[in-house]
């Protein structure tokens, strides 16, 4: 996106990745930023995660940042090992009734996406499976490969091979839409969990205060640059279903995902300091 970004707007864009605390460090540089449109971000989920985990933060999730456009949506696919004796959503269910608190999901730690997506999937399922959290998903994946832990939240690219090698078996799909690059994967609500609907997603931001005729630019030249087959076959390759919209779109979905993380962070318990 950032190459023909620069190509229509004639700047060069540069990626600067500033990793650390779940996006606070470069969303603080975000909001401090001069309101001129030079400087944007890419936001996703843990920004409007990052307020039920963190006691405090320095800048205000909504108020400090002026949404440009949505990207597009990551949906994860729930995995189990194949020694849990569930081969879909039904049986998973029915088994952790049967034996509460017995089966366990990892997660790449408390308050992730990983985390929360299974926090709604036990809560609308009325189940109880532990949580086993993980420092980094390296790990926490070695061990549902093994058996270790039963099952966990996986992006659709990362867990094709998995599959499809028979190390792990797909239960189902978080989005209300089945991914193209999983496409007999169902999803949940389909599989009996008709209000699940949970997914990573990405969103352009610039500072709060951005003129509103440079938002309106940039949100343009966004929609240009995703129109391009260039572009969309990039994206899908990664599992990615493009959602480009208008600024007042992008925003009312923001308050919109804040208000959903923040309940599931709380019924997960999910607090970080």
């Amino acid at each position: 996106l950032a190459v023909h970004l620069g190509k229509s707007l004639g700047q060069g864009i540069v990626v600067e990745n500033l990793p650390g605390t779940g996006g606070v460090t470069g969303t603080q540089q975000l909001v401090r930023a001069r309101k001129d449109g030079y400087t944007i971000a890419l936001l996703s989920n843990n920004h409007v995660i990052n307020p039920s985990v963190y006691k405090s933060l320095p800048y205000d999730t909504i108020n400090d940042v002026a949404a440009i456009s949505s990207i597009g949506t990551t949906p994860l696919v729930l995995l189990a090992n194949p020694q849990v004796p569930a081969r879909n959503l039904q049986e998973l269910l029915q088994l952790a009734r049967a034996t509460p608190g017995k089966l366990t999901y990892g997660s790449g730690g408390n308050g992730t996406v990983r985390h929360l997506a299974a926090v709604l999937l036990t809560s609308l399922g009325n189940v109880g499976i532990t949580h086993v959290p993980y420092r980094e998903n390296g790990q926490f994946t070695t061990d549902v490969l093994s058996g270790q832990v039963d099952m966990g939240f996986f992006p659709v690219a990362a867990a094709i091979p998995m599959v499809e090698s028979g190390r792990l078996r797909a239960i189902g799909m978080t989005t209300t839409r089945r991914s193209p690059l999983m496409p007999n994967v169902p999803t949940l609500a389909e599989a009996g969990l008709p209000n699940y609907n949970f997914d990573g997603w990405m969103m352009l931001a610039g500072p709060a205060g951005l003129p509103l005729s440079i938002v309106n630019r940039l949100n343009a030249e966004v929609k240009s640059a995703m129109a391009l087959r260039e572009v969309q076959e990039s994206l899908e390759k990664m599992g990615v279903l493009i959602t480009v919209g208008t600024p007042d779109d992008a925003a009312q979905f923001l308050k919109s995902e804040l208000d959903k993380h923040s309940a599931l962070a709380k019924r997960g318990g999910a607090t970080l300091d």
